[in-house]
């Protein structure tokens, strides 16, 4: 056994396979580790069991009633059958039920493509919802400063509410009212702008639909037209990692949203998850410079790298090593920040080194 490694508890029979399951894993877990699929919308790994929307209901034998799986424990000889006409029957009620306001406009919504009800509602055959109930009205919150609020989309899954509660503890999220006026709200149900919202938008990365939108990428491209780019987010040491969302045709980067591996497991602060605009300015310099003539002139890198190490030596020759400084940046790789401390010590032999970081 691998150290660390929670020992196996025993079997469970699922759709007629016998697969081992470890201590304290659920049956949805169980399943999702075999890649046998069980369709959830208010399970996520982060936020834990909830049992509120019932999608992941599956029949164990000698059970009376159908069990969701996102909270069901697995114990050793259980027989599991997750995709029996019973079992598809209770889910197409569940999401027709979820579907049923008629505000889940496909056509126009911005997480076409990426929208767990969509799935679902497409792996059980539903085109349409079976009948519609009228309830509230609500208005789009578009106060938040990164995020839209479109209630109107809501299920009441309340993963948003566990991820800023207990994942980035903020604890501004709640749920307001009861039956048909339910709703997420904001503080004491203020508008998102006017609240203790921090625009981290690990809300938004949580939403199973398109309740919760980053304002920026309104508009700016559907999911499945966006090409996706993993990379390490450039705003400090810490190395979280994200995954860009880029227009190829526009050459932009849509949205960002945290890859839920270490070191963050998928949160960002507020300026990795919405600051990305830098890249596609048309201010950014785009190759190295050198002044001639008290004119900046565009120059190739091997121009720009030997006046660099001529100046350098010139100056240090003239003045002594101490003249000169160098400054790291939580920015870069650490084997660059290195390499900046080695070259100043080794080469211009002074401890001039500082870095962003420090302060």
């Amino acid at each position: 056994m691998v150290k660390g490694a929670t020992p196996l508890a025993g079997h469970i029979t699922l759709d007629g396979k016998s697969v081992p399951f470890s201590e304290g894993q659920t049956l949805l877990e169980v399943a999702r580790e075999n890649r046998v699929k069980i369709p959830s919308l208010c399970y996520h790994r982060k936020t834990g069991p909830a049992g509120r929307c019932r999608l992941c209901v599956v029949e164990v034998e000698g059970s009376r009633t159908l069990i969701t799986a996102c909270t069901a424990a697995a114990q050793d000889g259980q027989v599991v059958r997750t995709n029996t006409e019973r079992v598809r029957e209770a889910r197409r009620m569940i999401v027709n039920l979820l579907l049923s306001n008629g505000e889940h406009n496909c056509l126009s919504c911005e997480q076409n493509g990426a929208c767990e009800l969509q799935d679902a509602a497409y792996d059980l055959g539903i085109e349409a919802p079976a009948f519609l109930v009228s309830g509230p009205t609500a208005e789009v919150d578009m106060s938040g400063e990164m995020i839209a609020v479109d209630r109107r989309k809501c299920i009441l899954c309340g993963r948003c509410i566990a991820g800023c509660n207990n994942t980035v503890v903020n604890e501004v999220l709640g749920m307001g009212e009861r039956s048909m006026e339910s709703h997420i709200i904001f503080d004491i149900d203020r508008a998102m702008g006017s609240s203790t919202c921090v625009q981290c938008g690990e809300c938004v990365q949580l939403c199973p639909v398109g309740a919760l939108i980053d304002k920026k990428a309104i508009g700016k491209g559907r999911a499945k037209d966006l090409e996706k780019v993993n990379t390490t987010c450039p705003y400090c040491g810490v190395g979280c990692q994200v995954t860009l969302h880029i227009d190829r045709d526009a050459n932009r980067i849509v949205r960002v949203t945290g890859r839920e591996i270490e070191p963050n497991d998928g949160m960002l602060c507020v300026k990795g998850r919405y600051g990305f605009e830098f890249p596609s300015s048309d201010k950014r310099l785009t190759e190295p410079m050198i002044r001639k003539n008290g004119k900046l002139e565009p120059v190739s890198w091997d121009e720009c790298l030997d006046y660099m190490a001529t100046r350098i030596k010139e100056i240090v020759d003239k003045d002594g090593p101490d003249v000169f400084s160098a400054f790291g940046s939580g920015r870069i790789t650490n084997e660059n920040n290195y390499a900046i401390s080695k070259f100043t010590r080794a080469v211009i032999k002074t401890n001039n080194v500082d870095h962003c970081a420090r302060t």
